[in-house]
C-alpha cells in the first residue's frame, strides 16, 4: 500500500476508534445508576461483543471505566470525575443558573433541574428542591438521556430547527423506546410544545408528576440547554401550569442576557 494511502487508513481506523469510544463512553454515561452488562453495551451501540469487551478493557486501564466484581455491570470510572474537574471552571453554566433555580424553588415550591444538550443526548446539570414535602426527583445530577426525553430536554429539541429535529429523533429512535416513547409521538409532543411556546407533558414512567420546560439559548440564539419544573399533577392545574411557564420564561431570559453580556451570576 502507498504511504499516504496507508497513512489515511490509519487515520480513518484511529478516528473510528475514538468515535466508538466515546459513543460506548455515552451508553455508560447514560445508564450509570445501574450499570451496564457488556451484552447490553453491545445491544446499544451495535458494535460486536468481542469489539466492546476490547474497548472496555482499555478504558478499564485508563480508569475511564471500572467494572463491578460481583455483578460484572460496567460504570463510568474515577478518570471521569477527575477530567469533569478540571473541566469545569471552563464551563460554568451551573453557576450561571444556580440562582434562577433557587428562586424559581422557592416560588414554586417545587423541584427544579436545568438540563443541558449533549449531543444527541442532555444532562442534568443541576436540581434545587422547592419546600413542598413531595418531591419528584425525576432526574439525578449527571444523569443523560436522549434528546427529547424529560420537558427540559423536549423544550431544548422543540426549539432546534426542523431537519435537526427530524435527525435527532431518527437519530434516537431505538433508544426513545426504553422511555415509553417512539418517534412518532415525540414528534406530536414536539408541535405541541411549539405551539404553546413552553414544553409540557406527564412524565413518562411516573405516574401522576407533571412538569413544565422553558429552552435557554446561547449568545448565538441556539437552543442548547433549558429549565423545568416538577411536581405531582394535583399541583400542576392548567391556571398554575401557565403561572409557573412564565416564572421560567422570566428566569430565562435573564440568564440569557447574562450570557450574552459574559457576566456572571450574582
Amino acid at each position: 500500500m502507498p504511504r499516504k494511502a496507508e497513512a489515511a487508513g490509519a487515520h480513518l481506523t484511529g478516528t473510528q476508534s475514538i468515535e466508538r469510544s466515546l459513543t460506548l463512553l455515552r451508553e455508560i454515561a447514560a445508564h450509570n445508576r445501574g450499570g451496564s452488562r457488556l451484552l447490553d453495551l453491545a445491544n446499544r451501540t451495535g458494535l460486536q461483543r468481542p469489539t466492546v469487551h476490547r474497548m472496555l478493557k482499555c478504558l478499564a486501564a485508563e480508569n475511564m471505566v471500572q467494572q463491578d466484581p460481583d455483578t460484572h455491570r460496567y460504570f463510568l470510572g474515577p478518570m471521569v470525575f477527575e477530567l469533569g474537574l478540571t473541566a469545569s471552571p471552563r464551563f460554568n453554566l451551573r453557576e450561571i443558573c444556580h440562582p434562577a433555580l433557587a428562586r424559581l424553588a422557592e416560588a414554586t415550591g417545587d423541584t427544579v433541574f436545568l438540563t443541558q444538550r449533549s449531543g444527541l443526548d442532555v444532562v442534568c446539570l443541576d436540581r434545587q428542591e422547592g419546600a413542598f414535602p413531595i418531591k419528584t426527583f425525576t432526574l439525578e445530577v449527571g444523569m443523560r438521556r436522549p434528546l427529547g426525553v424529560g420537558t427540559g430536554s423536549l423544550a431544548i429539541l422543540s426549539s432546534l430547527p426542523e431537519e435537526q429535529i427530524q435527525k435527532i429523533v431518527s437519530a434516537n429512535a431505538v433508544r426513545l423506546a426504553e422511555y415509553g416513547l417512539n418517534a412518532g409521538l415525540l414528534l406530536a409532543q414536539v408541535k405541541r410544545a411549539q405551539k404553546l411556546g413552553y414544553a409540557m407533558r406527564e412524565v413518562p414512567g411516573l405516574a401522576g408528576v407533571r412538569s413544565v420546560g422553558q429552552v435557554v439559548r446561547n449568545q448565538t440564539g441556539v437552543a442548547f440547554a433549558a429549565l423545568s419544573v416538577s411536581t405531582i399533577s394535583s399541583r400542576m392545574s392548567e391556571k398554575r401550569l401557565a403561572e409557573v411557564a412564565l416564572l421560567l420564561k422570566n428566569e430565562t431570559r435573564q440568564i440569557e442576557k447574562q450570557l450574552a453580556s459574559g457576566t456572571e451570576a450574582r
